[in-house]
């Protein structure tokens, strides 16, 4: 072993004396296959579940306010007198792609509530949720989620809002962030 070793050393110096290369020469190409992967999440949607209703009521001589909150609790204020019968906050049934984390928007300005046969109306103002409101506050667990949402019905005299059935519709906004 150790004279092959020799005579491989002696080989070597003798090509670097004379000058002669040693070059190894080029193979073929070599190519290799990548892979590529992509993923179409499951559309994000929002569909209504419960309607928001404030429940039947009488104003009063000064009118007052109705406060709903998300989790469907009520308060009076002013000179209204609640009437017997159900009430509820809005809820909405959010699905998705499972732990995307998604935003809350509310509305900004009052919506106003129309009278079925006359032109009297009402606002609904100060909307809260649960989850709250927000850029990224809230996330699809397991891709699903259930928002409710309060508000509070700003509500006149009799004069101003007579007996009778007021309607109005809102736009609540979620987004995948």
């Amino acid at each position: 072993m150790r004279r092959l070793k020799i005579l491989f050393f002696s080989l070597l110096c003798l090509l670097q004396i004379t000058g002669i290369k040693v070059s190894a020469q080029p193979g073929p190409p070599v190519s290799a296959t990548g892979h590529i992967y992509a993923e179409i999440i499951p559309v994000f949607s929002a569909s209504e579940t419960a309607q928001l209703n404030f429940g039947r009521f009488s104003p009063g001589p000064q009118g007052g306010k109705i406060i709903l909150t998300p989790q469907s609790t009520i308060s009076v204020l002013g000179s209204v007198f609640k009437g017997t019968g159900s009430y509820n906050a809005a809820s909405f049934y959010l699905s998705g792609d499972a732990d995307a984390a998604y935003s809350i928007t509310l509305p900004e300005a009052p919506v106003i509530l129309r009278h079925i046969s006359s032109a009297k109306t009402m606002t609904v103002e100060d909307w809260n949720s649960v989850p709250a409101p927000g850029t990224g506050t809230a996330m699809l667990r397991d891709g699903a989620q259930v928002v409710n949402v309060g508000a509070t019905l700003n509500i006149g005299t009799i004069h101003d809002n007579p007996v009778g059935v007021y309607t109005g519709s809102f736009t609540i906004t979620f987004d995948f962030n």
